[in-house]
């Protein structure tokens, strides 16, 4: 491959082959180098110039009528250089015209540069062309210099270089400008030859580690291989240089400080392949020896010892040395033990101290200084939220120890309230040293939160569509003041939500639901009201088959401070009745009304702050769900009841357990894993299990929530809906389900989140009790994508495969497609 870099620096030297003179002779024999004579400058006459202002000439050449100057003298040559400096000439003479008495008259001649009249690209793409646009510095009526002609082929020549293009050659031909006399055509002829891809590396005098893990290194310089599809193998200097650095990165995390590339060897092994071979010299292995302590008088040295977790013979890690001193992503690290005790302006600086054999002594510098408080702590970019409902998640508070945790804590809680751009959620402390003092400011960018719900989905063999609405940041109290309406009163952080759902005649459903997260607005406590009603309508013109379900749930919620902050509970009362009419859900009952009369308790723990795109946290949910056991209160014999009389009013407990562990081994790449368990049982034997609120597993879980046949909709993708637990007659009593999922984001744009999924589940569902078996399950795998926009909420598609048959069936499932609209499996 050529070498062009050194070329084109000594093109730009030599790129001037223009000619500047003084000439004093010209016939004028009285003028001598030996003896400088003073004359008195009487007169000044430009040649040459056609398009110029020749009093401007004279104005930029320094030189001016009336003047005493030294001929010869030094006034010509720096006149001569403040021409050359215009870049608008490429000759410049200057002769004594002629000499009268005492007065001297001078001469400048000059050849002026022609200018850019257009210019154009051939072999190029129109995009291609619109990049090299904006690097370039060509504009039309730009004086045409060599040097611009030799920076535009290398600006050229390095953008496609740099994707892969590097025997790329550039050739700029000028022409006169026919309608100009002055100006000039530039055609740009780019050949942009073949793509170079790498054939090989070699790393030359590695001994540590081998040639595969180095090359594991190179992030962004493969070898060109056939299974190789994600990264590409060309050659991007750049690109190159940054991953040298992680080679030696690898080196000083394993003790060789010294290590360092000697030389790189780029050879040509055919018109589209080169070999890349890089010397190393790995040097010696160091070790930690003697660490000292100095300026600690908050925390003993021992305890600093530990905290650092170095001890005398470990292997030398600079990286690791500088995490445990001040950038640890848990926050275990000594800059964030004494930042957690208000120590703000503490400074830790490491320094080698000796250097011996294969040893190094360190000694570490504290500077504690005094603890800070907080002064002020302001909001700033928040447009469309009350600042209330900023500052009521905010930790760090007037008057307290500044807490760098306290600060983290506080970002996490503002963006879980996904109001604000993730990307650009900032925080600026400005401490005042002199007073000790410290103002917080919190920077926020709004981004759109309430959603309009749009959604086909397939429940009981029918297309069910879905609209709805929801405002996540309402604002009851301004419902009445008109000039807070914009669309609609918002900003105080509460949720409203309107659904309807309908296939038509046989089903719909409608439900209204508001959250009010600070009750009161001093404490973190929520009321939650939902109302709901559906219509199942399976008649016909001679028969009458119907059920209608109408339910309200009134909820309250606080946050915890035991066994941590992360921990929430919320208990609820609802009410639900159902009524049949020639609707049969268990055999004996097909008309009637059921009543259902709930408490509900739910403890739960989250330490998950992005709601969209997760990368570490954990949920863990436990809900109880209880109704008075009334056959064991009214002496009644349930033995000898009908149906209808049992339901009359329904009683019945429900247990769920989930938890979900989100986990970000490398990179964006994360892994969630998630199990969940739900048991409906009875209290008394004769009643049995409840025919409502009962469990349909399999599919999509797209209507989850719908409740259709009063039935809690699980998904399980690979498997057709309620497909798993079809076989038990009125729903399942228990289920259980896992998944382990891969994701990985394809674009993190708030307005836009996509990631990509790879998963695969198991689960099954059974009547009771007694015949669960966790490890008995319906196994799938599949993949999928998820794209979330803020109007829409979460939007999905999955293609999962069902490993097993279900029960019933002789075949496996097969492939299934699932979508899900605002929802996460």
């Amino acid at each position: 491959m050529k070498k062009i870099h050194f070329v084109f620096l000594l093109l730009l030297l030599l790129s001037k082959p223009m000619i500047a003179q003084i000439n004093l002779g010209n016939s004028i024999a009285d003028i001598s180098y030996d003896a400088p004579v003073e004359y008195e400058l009487a007169g000044i006459t430009i040649q040459g110039i056609q398009n110029l202002d020749k009093n401007a000439i004279i104005t930029l050449s320094g030189l001016n009528v009336g003047e005493k100057i030294m001929v010869p003298g030094e006034d010509f040559s720096k006149a001569t250089k403040k021409l050359w400096e215009q870049n608008l000439f490429g000759n410049i003479k200057i002769n004594v015209s002629k000499i009268v008495g005492e007065n001297i008259f001078l001469e400048i001649q000059l050849t002026e540069l022609p200018k850019l009249a257009k210019f154009g690209f051939k072999g190029a793409s129109k995009s291609e062309v619109d990049k090299i646009r904006e690097k370039i510095e060509l504009a039309r009526g730009k004086v045409v210099t060599e040097n611009l002609i030799n920076n535009t082929q290398h600006i050229i020549t390095e953008y496609y270089k740099d994707k892969g293009f590097l025997n790329t050659q550039v050739q700029i031909s000028q022409l006169q400008d026919t309608t100009d006399i002055s100006g000039i055509v530039m055609d740009v002829n780019i050949d942009k030859k073949t793509k170079v891809k790498i054939d090989k590396i070699n790393f030359i005098g590695a001994i540590t580690f081998p040639q595969k893990k180095l090359k594991r290194q190179l992030k962004e310089t493969k070898e060109k291989k056939f299974f190789r599809i994600f990264k590409t193998s060309k050659f991007l200097n750049e690109a190159f240089k940054e991953d040298l650095k992680n080679v030696i990165s690898i080196y000083n995390e394993a003790g060789y400080r010294d290590a360092r590339i000697v030389s790189r060897k780029i050879e040509d092994v055919s018109e589209e392949l080169i070999k890349v071979d890089l010397t190393i010299d790995e040097g010696i292995k160091y070790y930690y020896r003697n660490i000292k302590w100095l300026g600690n008088t908050k925390y003993t040295s021992t305890y600093l010892d530990q905290i650092l977790g170095i001890n005398k013979g470990d292997l030398y890690d600079e990286k690791m040395m500088n995490e445990r001193l001040q950038m640890s992503m848990s926050g275990m690290d000594i800059s964030s033990l004494y930042m957690d005790d208000g120590y703000l302006f503490f400074n830790v600086d490491p320094v080698e101290i000796q250097v011996e054999r294969d040893s190094i002594d360190f000694e570490i510098r504290i500077y504690e200084g005094k603890q800070a408080t907080i002064n002020k702590v302001t909001v700033v970019g928040n447009s469309k939220t009350n600042e209330h409902v900023i500052m009521r998640e905010i930790r760090t508070k007037p008057g307290e120890l500044f807490r760098r945790s306290d600060i983290i804590r506080s970002q996490e809680e503002l963006n879980r309230l996904n109001y604000f751009n993730p990307q650009t959620l900032g925080v600026t402390p400005k401490p005042d040293p002199q007073t000790g003092n410290v103002d917080i400011e919190y920077s926020v960018e709004e981004k759109p939160s309430d959603q309009i719900e749009l959604q086909g989905g397939w429940g009981a063999g029918r297309v069910v569509g879905t609209f709805g609405v929801s405002f996540n940041n309402f604002s009851l109290k301004n419902v009445f003041n008109k000039s807070t309406w914009s669309p609609l009163p918002s900003g105080d952080g509460q949720r409203i939500s309107l659904r309807a759902q309908s296939n038509g005649s046989f089903f719909q459903n409608y439900s209204f639901s508001f959250v009010e997260p600070w009750m009161g607005g001093k404490k973190p406590n929520s009321l939650s009201v939902y109302i709901n009603h559906s219509i199942q309508n399976y008649s016909t013109n001679d028969v009458l088959n119907r059920m209608d379900i109408t339910g309200i749930n009134i909820g309250l919620g606080k946050r915890l401070k035991w066994p941590d902050d992360y921990f929430s509970a919320n208990q609820s009362i609802s009410f639900q009745q159902y009524h049949l009419q020639n609707r049969q859900i268990v055999q004996g009952f097909n008309n009637g009304i059921s009543k259902n009369i709930s408490y509900k308790t739910m403890l739960s723990r989250s330490s998950v702050f992005d709601p969209i795109f997760p990368k570490t946290g954990s949920q863990f949910t436990f809900l109880g769900q209880f109704t008075l056991p009334y056959s064991l209160l009214n002496n009644k014999d349930y033995s000898k009841m009908t149906a209808a009389e049992k339901y009359e009013w329904l009683e019945y407990f429900k247990l769920k357990l989930n938890g979900t562990w989100y986990a970000n081994p490398f990179a964006n790449l994360v892994i969630k894993t998630h199990s969940e368990f739900g048991l409906l049982g009875s209290y008394n034997p004769d009643v049995g299990i409840s025919p409502f609120e009962r469990f349909s597993l399999g599919g999509d879980g797209l209507t989850a929530g719908i409740n259709l046949n009063a039935r809690e909709i699980i998904g399980l993708r690979g498997y057709a809906n309620n497909s798993v637990s079809q076989h038990i007659e009125g729903g399942a009593g228990m289920y259980a389900k896992y998944i382990f999922e891969l994701r990985y984001p394809l674009s993190l744009n708030p307005s836009s989140t996509i990631y990509a999924t790879a998963f695969a589940e198991a689960g099954n569902a059974w009547e009771t009790m007694d015949q669960f078996n966790p490890f008995e399950v319906k196994r799938s795998v599949g993949f999928g994508i998820r794209i979330f926009m803020p109007m829409f909420g979460l939007l999905g598609v999955d293609f999962g495969h069902g490993l097993d048959s279900i029960e019933g069936g002789i075949q496996k499932s097969g492939w299934q497609t699932h979508f899900s609209i605002g929802q996460q499996f």
